[in-house]
């Protein structure tokens, strides 16, 4: 990173990053299969209350509605949590991670979808085991790289880690290493294989890109938009723009039961 772009911080600076785009932010953000769900609810002693946690616009927590009687959104950006819509029958609050105003006990489920990268800390794994019920399961999780095809995969690897390198707010390298390397304080639970899957268009494609984090502080710095730099490459090989190609990005979960 350049000497006058200072290193993002974790908590703090996600607030600013993904506020700052949250209408972009719901509009392009892929979604969860539902499969996942149906998992997480059955792996649940009951399915009374679920908290999705750093929420954002709602992508993770629109869908638990159809398996647990309350669903709680969390997140520390007001804007985030009132982007979007279809929040019928979730209650929303704003609050930081190791912070929550929740009862003790309270919870069948937590989950923080892309987002344990920004305060996996002792302080919020102690949050998590006080807010959840005995049997009570937390899962995390994030997505790897998009996968399209193999002519638009290497300009997208290219964008992602030699464009944008040193751009990424820290916290990134563990996305990148599927969570491998966030250690959790109690026994972790296997979990099957999911993946985002999509069908896009090339003007959803570069939705997509823009709301990356890295590609704000990008701009930032240096007054252009790099995704418009690539835009002819990216065009070149996607061919008619109005095609629709399939879109994948494989899942990788962290759970576990906390107070097992």
């Amino acid at each position: 990173m350049p000497a006058s772009e200072p290193r993002l911080s974790r908590a703090g600076d996600s607030v600013q990053l993904f506020s700052s785009r949250s209408d972009d932010y719901a509009r392009y953000r892929p979604t969860y299969p539902e499969a996942l769900f149906a998992w997480l609810a059955s792996q649940c002693e009951a399915t009374d209350n679920a908290l999705d946690l750093a929420a954002g616009n709602g992508q993770a927590s629109l869908p638990l509605r159809s398996h647990f009687r309350q669903v709680l959104a969390c997140d520390a950006s007001v804007e985030q949590l009132a982007a979007g819509d279809g929040w019928a029958d979730v209650q929303r609050f704003v609050a930081q991670a190791e912070r929550l105003p929740l009862r003790s006990g309270q919870l069948d489920l937590l989950i923080v979808a892309q987002a344990l990268h920004w305060f996996a800390t002792p302080a919020f794994f102690d949050q998590v085991r006080q807010a959840l019920k005995p049997g009570g399961l937390f899962c995390a999780w994030c997505y790897s790289l998009l996968e399209v095809s193999p002519t638009l995969d290497p300009l997208i690897r290219r964008l992602y880690g030699t464009t944008l390198d040193g751009y990424w707010p820290a916290g990134r390298a563990s996305v990148d290493a599927g969570y491998s390397d966030i250690p959790l304080p109690f026994a972790r639970t296997d979990t099957p294989d999911f993946a985002i899957e999509a069908h896009w268009n090339l003007a959803e494609l570069l939705g997509y890109l823009r709301t990356w984090s890295a590609v704000k502080q990008w701009q930032r710095q240096h007054g252009r938009d790099p995704i418009a730099l690539l835009e002819p490459e990216l065009a070149t090989a996607w061919g008619p723009p109005q095609q629709r190609r399939p879109i994948r990005w494989p899942l990788h979960l962290l759970a576990g039961f906390p107070n097992r």
